[in-house]
């Protein structure tokens, strides 16, 4: 079993790292530079049509795509600490919560990434600019939302860490870096972010 990665700060390998290293499981790296283009190779399109990583492959040549089935998979191998929730209930309310880190977060942070930063304008063609800084708003109305859902809790899903929080830290992080920020009136995801950056997983 190989992973193949993209380094920081692309967001979804890292959220497979980050997982690993809450379960205490290596999985040898093998690193596909995009900046080089190595994603959209022969090779690499053979395990992903989309050209896309984190692709976990396993020892039988199957290849498996996208960051919550990846991790799904190697949950029912290594299901201790449980990620995904314990129970119907646990499993929904996870299940729930990564669905709108997704949406809420994810989708204008990624337009904004996409059609208004100055690393994608070529290959993002054409990059509609205007549609990718009016992202910025819906953004920050989507951190503030959440901040709300924080509230009196110490985990998004919850009393405990999940994948629901490894979605919205390396999606909140990623956005920080293109030059999306937390604002200052968000406390209760400003100390969320605080706890979870704590944690030495998030280090991967």
């Amino acid at each position: 079993m190989k992973l193949y990665n993209t380094p920081m700060p692309a967001p979804n390998p890292r959220r497979v790292r980050i997982f690993l290293a809450e379960k205490g499981v290596e999985v040898p790296l093998v690193d596909v530079a995009l900046v080089k283009g190595e994603h959209k190779a022969p090779e690499h399109v053979a395990r992903n049509s989309l050209g896309q990583t984190p692709v976990l492959e396993l020892e039988d040549g199957t290849c498996i795509s996208e960051t919550v089935a990846i991790c799904r998979y190697l949950e029912r191998l290594h299901p201790e600490p449980a990620m995904f929730g314990r129970g119907a209930l646990e499993e929904a309310l996870v299940e729930m919560w990564v669905r709108r880190v997704e949406f809420q977060l994810m989708g204008p942070a990624g337009n904004f990434w996409r059609h208004a930063h100055p690393f994608t304008a070529r290959v993002v063609v054409p990059q509609y600019k205007e549609f990718g800084e009016a992202n910025q708003g819906a953004y920050e109305k989507a951190l503030m939302w959440l901040d709300g859902e924080l509230a009196g809790r110490d985990f998004v899903a919850g009393e405990v860490f999940t994948m629901a929080d490894i979605c919205a830290l390396s999606t909140v992080n990623f956005a920080d870096w293109t030059g999306l920020k937390v604002p200052e009136a968000a406390e209760n995801l400003r100390a969320w972010r605080g706890r979870v950056s704590a944690r030495p997983s998030a280090g991967a």
